[in-house]
């Protein structure tokens, strides 16, 4: 949920924290199904991000990991991209990322 309420409605905040507070079991989820955990949806469908292609070194030992991480050891720039952006989401969410 958004910490900045301004371009919201009063109606609209006063639902949005009562939908947070509404406990999961309550959630009617049937014209939605939930996905299970460890499932992976389409990648690339609706949104891809833009790319940018740089030099970077990386110690052998990390490259190596990615690259034995992944079958045949292709789309291990996927996988190094991907825990990138896990890293960055864990810092947002912890208040640490540069504003």
């Amino acid at each position: 949920m958004p910490q900045d309420y301004s371009a919201l409605t009063p109606e609209q905040i006063a639902q949005l924290q009562a939908l947070a507070e509404l406990p999961d079991e309550l959630i009617d989820t049937s014209d939605m199904p939930e996905i299970p955990a460890g499932a992976k949806g389409e990648v690339g469908k609706f949104y891809r991000p833009v790319k940018v292609k740089v030099t970077l070194e990386l110690d052998a030992f990390v490259l190596d990991w990615f690259m034995l991480s992944v079958k045949g050891g292709k789309g291990y720039q996927q996988v190094i991209n991907q825990a990138l952006m896990d890293h960055i989401r864990r810092q947002q969410i912890a208040g640490r990322a540069a504003d």
